[in-house]
């Protein structure tokens, strides 16, 4: 199919149950047929319009004439010894809707199997403009947003390629490419979907949104009626730290960010958590685990994730384990609930910081039809 064809039919991916309930309408059928449309794509996986069993044969005339569901290109699997896959996706661009996407654009997302879940990580934005000075994404520069659709998309993918191998529970980060409160509206578009139990189905508590740090979004996220956990990537102890570290914090310093945490609601054992990535010689030091102490001491449920610095190339280096050792004991004194994280497929290139479009000579495997 020409190009032009596909940019000139409606996107459903990513479409609410509302639109896609007015657009039914909009051809004629009842608004119910939307109900049976988005349950297809979204509780049922089903990519093929014409396999959509229970909606009339006219109608489903109509929806491949008119509409189209776009997955992106597996460009690449990177499978990591750690049993998780780092996906290489080609993004075609968005349809008549979103003109401001039709820019192809690649993006990655990491699949993390374990014994008793899964966890996705996605993107949400094709590179990135805030430039944390040890984040290797931030080299890509802001290529574009993503739309909600292909948001979806990186979920919807590996749970349909891993779907004989799922466990119940499936979390999902948005820790990827980007900054997520950058894209605010597509981005609580596709979460709106995503935490639907008639739609994808997962639960509040196992969606989180990773920030740099973006004040007016946190207090947008918190008037939410349903939306993901908060996570705050603080990374340093004080703010002439933090400004080299993460160029956004001149912006946005720790008082403000601070602030809008403290006010942030939360559920009755709802925390929000605060990510550190330890980087050795800089960040690491008995006196930051101080600092970060009291930085936690009157925000009420916060637990702090000590992410060690996972290599690339940039100028950093990783933490002595002694240093995390100690930094992690320091915050437990100080009664800041804090936990070590040692990300997974480091060796693929799929861990915290890592993802970089960087690519391998590792053959592919069959693309997802």
């Amino acid at each position: 199919m020409e190009e032009e064809e596909i940019a000139d039919k409606m996107e459903l991916l990513g479409k609410s149950l509302e639109e896609l309930r007015t657009f039914c309408v909009e051809l004629g059928e009842p608004a119910y047929r939307g109900d049976q449309v988005y349950r297809a794509l979204y509780a049922e996986r089903n990519f093929d319009l014409a396999s959509i069993s229970n909606l009339p044969t006219a109608l489903r005339q109509k929806l491949l004439q008119d509409t189209t569901i776009t997955l992106p290109t597996v460009k690449q699997r990177y499978h990591s010894q750690d049993g998780s896959v780092r996906y290489l996706l080609g993004l075609e661009g968005g349809s008549r809707e979103e003109p401001r996407a039709r820019k192809p654009a690649s993006v990655e997302a990491v699949f993390m199997p374990s014994e008793n879940r899964q966890t996705i990580c996605i993107s949400t934005q094709a590179g990135c403009a805030v430039d944390c000075q040890f984040c290797m994404t931030a080299q890509l520069g802001l290529i574009r947003n993503l739309t909600p659709g292909e948001i979806l998309a990186q979920v919807l993918l590996p749970l349909t390629e891993h779907k004989d191998t799922l466990t119940p529970q499936t979390n999902v980060v948005l820790m990827g490419q980007g900054e997520p409160l950058l894209n605010y509206d597509n981005v609580m578009a596709a979460m709106r979907i995503l935490l639907d139990q008639v739609g994808i189905g997962l639960a509040t508590k196992h969606v989180t949104l990773s920030t740099s740090g973006i004040v007016p979004g946190i207090e947008k996220l918190g008037q939410e009626a349903r939306r993901p956990k908060l996570a705050i990537s603080l990374n340093a102890s004080n703010d002439a730290q933090r400004d080299v570290l993460m160029p956004i914090n001149k912006k946005y310093p720790l008082s403000k960010l601070l602030a809008a945490c403290r006010s942030f609601p939360r559920g009755s054992r709802e925390y929000i958590t605060f990510e550190y990535v330890l980087l050795g010689g800089v960040n690491d030091t008995a006196d930051d685990a101080r600092r970060v102490a009291r930085l936690m001491s009157d925000l009420g449920r916060v637990k702090v994730n000590l992410i060690p610095w996972n290599p690339g190339s940039l100028p950093y280096r990783e933490p002595t384990e002694r240093s995390i050792e100690m930094f992690h004991k320091i915050l437990l004194e100080k009664d800041v609930p804090a936990f070590t994280r040692y990300s997974r497929g480091r060796d693929v290139m799929a861990a915290c910081g890592q993802l970089s479009l960087k690519q391998t000579n590792d053959s592919p495997l069959p693309v997802l039809s």
